[in-house]
């Protein structure tokens, strides 16, 4: 069984998650079309991107990473992040499902994705 959410960034499908009876971890797949971008956001636990399809930019911290397909990257907790699709992209991602997500410049936390509870 297997859950899919859209937002104007990508759609994700999840796979495995708290809600579909994990007890901890989740486990997604992310799609982005080209010249997509999410939103600078920071993570407070360590999440696993797998590029299957396509590239990503990845501004990540004070650095910048460039997934391929098949390259795998550990994405450290709090630390900011965002990602740009330069082509179509697809990841396969995990991480733990009480992640909470928050955005520079924001007062308030977003809580936990949908695609992750």
């Amino acid at each position: 069984m297997y859950r899919v959410t859209e937002t104007p960034n990508a759609v994700m499908t999840t796979y495995a998650s708290p809600t579909q009876g994990s007890t901890e971890l989740s486990l997604w797949k992310v799609e982005m079309k080209g010249g997509a971008q999410g939103p600078l956001h920071v993570v407070d636990s360590e999440q696993i991107w797998t590029a299957l399809t396509g590239t990503a930019s990845v501004e990540l911290g004070d650095g910048t990473l460039h997934l391929t397909p098949g390259e795998t990257a550990v994405f450290p907790a709090d630390t900011p992040r965002r990602i740009t699709a330069n082509g179509d992209f697809t990841a396969l991602v995990a991480g733990y499902g009480t992640a909470t997500v928050t955005v520079p410049g924001e007062t308030t936390g977003r809580g936990t994705p949908p695609w992750i509870s």
